[in-house]
């Protein structure tokens, strides 16, 4: 590592068991010339991808800081020297436009609007692995992408609420959503059914949904009602060997809200029971205690190992530009 890149402090950075979260790279002065090319950072992920995978797995997120990444194509060029999968976004919730390549607007919703914690398509068996975001023109204010450790929030809500967790092992979750026919820019889950299974034929989507696990009914307004199969909300992560907070229960309760859908309807118990309220909301009070909100600078790229770390966004004034890229 010494030669190609080093770790450096920042005030948001929290430590777990001595390991700063997030691990933050910028490049090394002594070594390189700065601005470090994008052809350089690529040349040197592709060199250096062993001790870059260790790192995620031992921090769960990592954030490139100080490189010359300026547009969406450096971005691209960035995910791809990785050598990761890339996972086609079929099934999530969220209003995305494709950029170039394998690179995506972050969730589009209006900017004062907060997006709550989640593990990325935690409502769905097929997920994405590892995430990219990438600040191509930071926020007037605001706009952080809030990160927190998954097994830190299991450990809190099975310390508190121990019969609440029990029964979420046991039961898992119950997503349920309204979907338009065509994406809804003004809402946080406004993605329409046609891009949600990247058909217009009903038929089709209904096969798709199934693959995913989900029950489709539809509705007068050709629109539809989608119905997950019960979904485990506690994951064993057995590379780590530890329990996680695997599900978007507080993000689905507190945040599935607009013109179709209650939030309160759009998750339950895998019996089909409601949540409690309180104990949402305490849940909610724990992932921001918990969490570390990085202001973005432009060029920042940050590596999410979606198993381990669950995030959000917070309101922003624009301009902002974030955009994404998931990754099996």
């Amino acid at each position: 590592m010494a030669d190609h890149f080093t770790a450096i402090q920042i005030p948001q950075q929290r430590s777990y068991n001595s390991i700063p979260f997030p691990s933050v790279l910028s490049p090394n002065p002594t070594t390189t010339a700065v601005p470090v090319s994008v052809s350089h950072l690529t040349e040197t992920i592709k060199t250096q991808k062993p001790f870059l995978d260790s790192l995620l797995h031992k921090t769960g997120a990592v954030i490139f800081r100080g490189f010359d990444v300026k547009t969406a194509k450096d971005f691209n060029d960035v995910v791809e020297a990785f050598g990761y999968e890339e996972l086609p976004y079929v099934g999530g919730a969220a209003p995305r436009t494709n950029v170039v390549g394998r690179v995506f607007t972050a969730n589009e919703s209006p900017p004062d609007q907060k997006i709550p914690f989640h593990h990325e398509m935690a409502q769905v068996p097929e997920f994405p692995f590892k995430l990219f975001f990438y600040c191509e023109v930071e926020p007037g204010s605001g706009g952080e992408t809030p990160i927190v450790l998954s097994h830190v929030v299991y450990e809190r809500m099975k310390e508190r609420y121990p019969n609440f967790v029990e029964k979420l092992e046991e039961h898992g979750l119950i997503y349920t959503r309204v979907l338009g026919e065509d994406d809804d820019p003004s809402s946080p889950i406004g993605r329409g059914w046609k891009s949600t299974f990247l058909t217009n034929d009903k038929s089709v989507a209904k096969e798709r949904a199934a693959k995913l696990g989900m029950k489709l009914e539809w509705m007068e307004d050709g629109g539809v009602k989608s119905i997950m199969v019960p979904i485990p909300a506690i994951k064993y992560d057995k590379s780590r060997q530890r329990r996680i907070w695997f599900n978007s229960m507080v993000a689905a309760y507190t945040g599935w809200e607009d013109a179709r859908n209650d939030p309160v309807k759009a998750v339950t118990f895998g019996d089909g029971e409601p949540l409690p309220a309180d104990i949402i909301y305490e849940c909610l009070r724990i992932l921001e205690e918990e969490c570390v909100a990085v202001p973005w600078q432009k060029g920042d790229v940050l590596l999410i190992d979606n198993l381990a770390v669950l995030h959000s966004r917070r309101p922003f004034n624009p301009p902002r530009r974030v955009l994404a890229s998931l990754c099996k």
